[in-house]
């Protein structure tokens, strides 16, 4: 069987053409001030048309042969002006159904589905296998085709064979690791392991010392969180949007700053949203839990866009990121927690990118696009070393060390707030 390439990028002329015939994904976006755009998919032989229409308040497909339309009569809304939206359209012969939407190509941001009757499948799909090629006007900018379509809802948690089951298969809510990308699937071998934990046989009381030094004032998580009060945010600190990052390795060219990172998120604490650079990658829970939103895409206008979907990962849990999926996000340890929580992040780039855009763009608290190049707060190794050193030090009483720092940032809040202008 052909090796063929899961995406493809657009080239720059007016002709795509699907890397299977009758399936897949077309990303597109749009010129500015553009209130509608189309484009036909036409099969070799030209006996088969469809005319794609987006406008600002429907999508549409119609069968240029028979001028018969295929409408979802749900379908309230096309082509939207918000900065960094861009558009889909999903062909799936197999299935005999359409999908198109705003902003990542998948089930959840779908505002256009049709599903043709189940009297006109065979005919219909010889038809819709016949498609091969896309052809549209200058009005409309080609980005990406992916080679296979849009079926169902993408799983967001992880599992390895030894863990995933029938019933998970069936019911589709679990991403198999062997169903990862292979980027992924590098870096899931590389941090799944039962013996890649926190507390190990060397410090079996790291956790501790991490909350320990996160509440503890003059300890070093203390001071460095308060430090990191201003990092995304210049002139409006804020402690709660401060996470520590501790890295493992060095930046071997492969990713967005050093590709191991292991992120401390107290309570409460939480990121701006961001992007990923279109890395791959994987995050897995080593200590507490964490929310996660999605977002269609990163958007700065000032009506914005809300997130899709929200999970909550717990210890031991894995999710993922492509360079088409789940890139835009927030992470948040909720106040209704009680842990810090540890997380492992690893990325890489995907082969064919070979731009290596090195920042996570983020929004600020004026809803404004800013970059952020992924640093590092200090090694792993030296960052184990001092935790061990502060646990060792400590007073051997009981101090409940979550009360003292809640105390210390909020006062660390009343006294910013007042000597701000």
């Amino acid at each position: 069987m052909p090796n063929y390439p899961k995406s493809l990028i657009c080239e720059d002329t007016n002709t795509q053409h699907l890397i299977i015939h009758g399936q897949g994904v077309f990303l597109f976006k749009t010129t500015p001030d553009t209130s509608s755009c189309s484009f036909i998919l036409s099969s070799s032989d030209k006996k088969v048309k469809l005319n794609v229409i987006f406008t600002e308040s429907s999508i549409r497909v119609v069968n240029l042969e028979t001028d018969e339309p295929y409408i979802d009569k749900n379908n309230k809304s096309g082509l939207v002006s918000l900065s960094g939206a861009y558009f889909w359209f999903s062909l799936d012969s197999q299935n005999q159904k359409f999908y198109a939407g705003v902003g990542e190509p998948r089930m959840e941001n779908a505002s256009y589905k049709y599903e043709f009757p189940i009297p006109l499948l065979e005919g219909n799909k010889l038809a819709l296998e016949s498609l091969s090629t896309l052809t549209f006007s200058d009005s409309l900018q080609p980005l990406k085709l992916l080679r296979d379509p849009i079926t169902q809802r993408v799983p967001l948690y992880v599992k390895d064979v030894n863990h995933l089951t029938m019933n998970d298969v069936a019911l589709g809510g679990i991403m198999p690791s062997a169903n990862l990308n292979a980027i992924n699937q590098k870096l899931y071998a590389c941090v799944s392991g039962e013996r890649f934990v926190l507390d190990d046989p060397d410090f079996p009381e790291f956790s501790k010392a991490i909350e320990y030094s996160i509440a503890t004032p003059g300890l070093w998580c203390n001071r460095r969180l308060l430090e990191k009060a201003t990092e995304f945010n210049k002139d409006k600190p804020n402690i709660k949007e401060t996470y520590l990052r501790i890295t493992l390795g060095l930046n071997n060219g492969e990713s967005p700053g050093i590709p191991y990172v292991m992120e401390i998120w107290p309570v409460g604490h939480y990121s701006p949203v961001h992007n990923h650079a279109f890395a791959n990658a994987v995050i897995r829970v080593l200590h507490g839990s964490i929310h996660v939103k999605l977002f269609p895409f990163l958007c700065d206008s000032p009506s914005s866009v809300p997130e899709f979907a929200s999970a909550d990962f717990k210890k031991d849990d894995v999710t993922w990121i492509s360079e088409n999926l789940n890139q835009v996000h927030q992470l948040k340890n909720l106040e209704s927690n009680t842990d810090t929580c540890i997380t492992i992040q690893c990325y890489m780039y995907s082969k064919k990118d070979l731009k290596h855009y090195d920042y996570f763009d983020y929004l600020d608290s004026d809803v404004k696009i800013q970059q952020y190049e992924p640093d590092s707060d200090m090694d792993f190794i030296s960052f184990k070393n001092l935790m061990k050193t502060e646990w060792n030090n400590r007073p051997k009483s009981k101090v409940d060390y979550m009360s003292m720092f809640n105390e210390m940032t909020s006062k660390f809040k009343k006294n910013v707030l007042s000597s701000i202008p």
